[in-house]
């Protein structure tokens, strides 16, 4: 007999991805199948397994991509397939989201499902734009209600009176383009004009934008600003503590837009950094790791391990994929034999540690004269084996200068970067259409892949504000072989170096975006 699948309603909270419950990440992790909608913030998409079906549902006020009834049917369909659905729902299911009507067409069609609750957008939002819903000596209630009315419902369901009489604040949910109507409203039903006003879109994100007023002013400002969906409204005095707890916007690299460029799978902890700062991250991953195309050498290396003085890792990239083999062939830590072990760069060295090896060498500075000067200030390496294990394509001048010194170096790959084409979250085409502050470069790999997807001097001549963002000096010569400069250089040639070389010279956000 077939096997039933089974649906997970799940809330993706209300835009920032670290609002995500552990739960939501625990089941986007088995999904067969992922139908999300255009208020999910995209990069939750990641979550799901490489091989997961990836179905746009739409709903967006004007721009519907799959019927409510089609959209209920399908998940009816794919569960009937056997698979695991996870329908991805900004916030969460069951408020304001249709999701008890698509509960409620699988209890129809007999088909297992769960709701995993989100994080929801009423209470999420006010909170990053400083706005507490209660307070002690303010408001000690709320009342939420929805600006945007089902098409066949009268236009006048909602009872104004009653919401302009019931104490608390008031939260207005996508009301957007009719703030000044509802506002109007409120004051006729004895609300006083002067009541603050904020609105607040895209809200828990980099993207999140602000306006202040009163019930008086709210629809002149909506006007006067272009502000547009989607937003959510607090109306009441909570609103006037917005300048002391505005601590999201007060971040230091709130309002920017960063490219990161790093392989998927180390993307994140540099990402999230970023993010943490207020900035909209785009992760546009322009490499990914594949094994060299010629393992003869790495094999012949592998068997004359004994027979090395020093190996030498120029990232962790090399450390990983080296212990991937190495762990094939052999196991025991012992039969690396008796090397000493040099690291370049810091998260290199951790790499290694986790290992449990020593480092004996890590210059300050991450170019091949500074790691040539290392060694040879720890030995002279007249005649020391050295066996360099990294990318397959690298820039030629660390194994020349170790050669000058008289070391015997085997410069061995064992991996290769190859560009990286997939855009799962869409971050590409939002960089194409609306361009960034800052693109990061981690790697000359970085650049290179960079370069090949989207032809980097086009896009800064298309966005001249944009920005590139360099990790050292092997890297900011790979962007000036295509004839640019990098704007800025970390000091310290790390992550944290990168992050804070952006935090000391970022700048306003470019409007297009």
């Amino acid at each position: 007999m077939k096997k039933k699948g089974f649906v997970y309603l799940v809330g993706a909270g209300p835009g920032d991805t670290g609002l995500m419950t552990l739960r939501g990440a625990e089941v986007m992790a088995r999904a067969d199948v992922v139908v999300y909608d255009a208020l999910v913030n995209a990069d939750l998409l990641r979550l799901a397994p490489r091989e997961a079906e990836i179905i746009f549902g739409g709903k967006r006020a004007k721009c519907r991509s799959i019927p409510q009834g089609e959209k209920n049917q399908l998940l009816v369909e794919k569960a009937l397939e056997g698979k695991i659905v996870v329908r991805l729902k900004g916030g969460d299911p069951y408020i304001f989201g249709r999701g008890a009507e698509e509960a409620e067409e699988l209890v129809a069609a007999g088909i297992p499902f769960e709701v995993v609750p989100g994080v929801s957008s009423i209470s999420a939002v006010p909170n990053y734009a400083g706005i507490p819903l209660t307070h002690r000596e303010l408001s000690s209630g709320f009342t939420v209600i929805t600006g945007h009315e089902h098409s066949d419902k009268p236009e006048d369901e909602v009872d104004w009176a009653q919401v302009a009489n019931s104490p608390g604040t008031k939260v207005v949910m996508m009301a957007t383009e009719r703030m000044g109507e509802i506002a109007r409203r409120l004051i006729a039903q004895g609300m006083p004009p002067k009541t603050p006003v904020a609105m607040v879109r895209w809200g828990t994100t980099g993207q999140q934008q602000s306006i202040d007023g009163t019930l008086a002013t709210i629809g002149e400002v909506v006007t006067k600003t272009g502000f547009h969906a989607p937003s959510v409204t607090v109306i009441g005095d909570v609103v006037k503590l917005r300048d002391r707890l505005n601590w999201f916007e007060k971040r230091p690299l709130f309002g920017q837009r960063v490219v990161v460029t790093r392989a998927r799978d180390q993307a994140g902890h540099f990402a999230r950094q970023f993010a943490e700062l207020g900035a909209e991250v785009l992760e546009i991953p322009t490499i990914k790791i594949v094994p060299p195309e010629q393992k003869e050498n790495l094999k012949d290396a592998m068997l004359a391990l004994n027979e090395y003085d020093w190996i030498v890792f120029t990232s962790t990239n090399g450390v990983t994929e080296f212990f991937n083999y190495f762990f094939k062939a052999f196991d025991d830590m012992r039969d690396i034999g008796g090397p000493r072990i040099a690291a370049v760069g810091p998260s290199t060295a951790a790499k290694l540690q986790e290992l449990h090896l020593k480092v004996d060498v890590m210059p300050k500075e991450y170019v091949a004269s500074e790691i040539v000067r290392a060694l040879t200030q720890y030995q002279d390496i007249e005649n020391v084996r050295i066996l360099l294990l990294r990318a397959e394509v690298a820039n030629p001048d660390l194994p020349r200068e170790l050669e000058k010194c008289g070391a015997i170096v085997d410069d061995v790959a064992c991996y290769r970067t190859v560009p990286e084409m997939d855009d799962i979250s869409g971050a590409a085409a939002r960089l194409i259409e609306g361009g960034a502050d800052w693109i990061t470069f981690t790697s000359g790999s970085t650049v290179a892949c960079f370069h090949e997807r989207f032809n980097l001097p086009e896009l800064k001549s298309k966005y001249p504000k944009l920005r590139l963002a360099s990790i050292g000096p092997e890297t900011s010569k790979a962007i000036r072989t295509l004839k640019l400069e990098p704007d800025i250089e970390a000091r310290e040639h790390t992550m944290d170096g990168l992050v804070a070389a952006l935090i000391k010279a970022k700048k306003p956000r470019i409007k297009g975006g």
